[in-house]
C-alpha cells in the first residue's frame, strides 16, 4: 500500500519522457557529466597548486617561544641574584 509497483514507475517514466523528450534528458545528463568532470579537474589543479606552493615556501617558525635549558653559568648567576619577587606581606 505504501510502496509503488513496477507499473507506477513505468507510468511516471513515460510521463517524464513525454514532457521532456529523450534528447533533452540526454543533454541534461551530458551537461551533468561535464560539470562533474570539470569539478574534479579543478580540485586536482588546486591540490597541485597547494603542493607546489608548500614546497616553495620556507618552513614556518614554531608558534611558541619556549627557551631551551639554561647553561650552567646562567644557572649560577640566577641563583646568586637576590629574589625580586613582590610579597603580599609588608616588610618588618
Amino acid at each position: 500500500m505504501g510502496s509503488f509497483s513496477i507499473w507506477h514507475w513505468l507510468v511516471v517514466l513515460l510521463v517524464i519522457l513525454l514532457l521532456f523528450g529523450g534528447g533533452k534528458i540526454s543533454g541534461l545528463m551530458g551537461d551533468l557529466a561535464k560539470g562533474i568532470k570539470s569539478f574534479k579537474q579543478n580540485m586536482k589543479e588546486d591540490d597541485e597548486k597547494d603542493a607546489s606552493m608548500a614546497a616553495d615556501a620556507p618552513p614556518a617558525p614554531p608558534a611558541g617561544n619556549i627557551s631551551g635549558p639554561a647553561s650552567p653559568a646562567q644557572a649560577r648567576n640566577a641563583s646568586t641574584q637576590p629574589n625580586t619577587s613582590t610579597s603580599s606581606h609588608p616588610a618588618a
